[in-house]
């Protein structure tokens, strides 16, 4: 199970720890969930997700100050007392030092920020939604084209990298070459980014490895980026027959996801970085609700149907 370090989301949200005499480099963050205890606060505890990030938001403040000092404490250690990660306040609101006693006694770090509750929630779902998100390593290239993520697969030696080269040097961006972490962020949108050790880096067969972002300048690079268009690379075969319309969509699965797909052969003369390019760009056009194939196809029909009339 992927998990994130507390102390890391201290760090991205920019919170400020109250308690610093809590260790926070045990605490491991598991669900990309939160939740608000409004329900807990009152002494009702039959499914409370305990292990979710905790954040009490100006109405469950203002309801804690609304009780008496010993109910306070009592409401809020009960609270606290159940193996939760962590406390953030949000909206610029304060525990009082009693709160922050519990939070010592149960081993329980309090946080605040003084952004508003809503857009916490959000910034904070989003972000542990991309960190805590299935994930895969796949052999390929991805590179960003006009806004567009391409993820070109093909076996070992028949030219990705080589394409990805030229594809940067007409302006396009690499994110990673030979091997793509992918990270599954929601049911309709996957993330590729480069391992570590190879970012930046990509190996040309007799020269060796080269370093993009130090050749080509930092406008030539990206770490991370969407993947919209999955191109496929091929041996070409006499045998088979190719997709010469584009009438029908094909897909390829990853995660869960679909992904559209298109299978490129490869023959001496033809310019893959320009292909890509352009199926990128036809892909784009597709999205915005315009379809170079459907539009031959009607003109072709209109045509026909003319010339039975006449």
């Amino acid at each position: 199970m992927k998990a994130v370090k507390l102390t890391k989301l201290v760090q991205e949200m920019n919170l400020k720890n109250l308690t610093p005499e809590v260790d926070m480099e045990h605490v491991r963050i598991t669900l990309p969930d939160i939740n608000r205890p409004a329900l807990q606060l009152t002494g009702y505890f039959e499914h409370f997700a305990s292990e979710r990030v905790q954040i009490i938001g100006y109405v469950e403040y203002t309801y804690l100050m609304h009780l008496n000092p010993e109910e306070r404490k009592r409401s809020f250690e009960n609270f606290v007392s159940k193996q939760i990660p962590c406390v953030i306040f949000t909206t610029m609101t304060e525990p009082d030092e009693d709160m922050l006693d519990m939070g010592r006694k149960y081993n329980v770090p309090i946080l605040v920020t003084e952004k508003t509750t809503s857009n916490f929630m959000a910034e904070i779902i989003r972000w542990l939604n991309v960190q805590l998100a299935p994930c895969i390593s796949i052999h390929g290239v991805l590179v960003d084209v006009y806004g567009e993520g391409v993820l070109i697969m093909g076996e070992s030696g028949i030219g990705k990298s080589e394409a990805a080269l030229e594809l940067i040097k007409r302006g396009h961006r690499l994110v990673s070459d030979d091997v793509v972490e992918i990270s599954k962020v929601s049911d309709v949108e996957l993330v590729g980014t480069a391992p570590d050790i190879t970012r930046h880096f990509i190996e040309l067969r007799g020269i060796g490895i080269i370093d993009v972002k130090t050749l080509f300048g930092v406008e030539s690079v990206k770490n991370t980026q969407s993947i919209d268009l999955v191109i496929k690379l091929e041996e070409w075969s006499r045998d088979k027959e190719y997709d010469r319309l584009g009438l029908k969509e094909e897909y390829t699965e990853i995660l869960g996801n679909k992904v559209v797909c298109h299978s490129l052969p490869i023959r001496p003369g033809r310019n893959l970085a320009v292909i890509v390019e352009s199926a990128a760009v036809n892909h784009r056009q597709k999205k915005m609700g315009y379809n170079a194939a459907q539009e031959l196809y009607n003109r072709v029909q209109a045509n026909l149907a003319r010339k039975k009339e006449d």
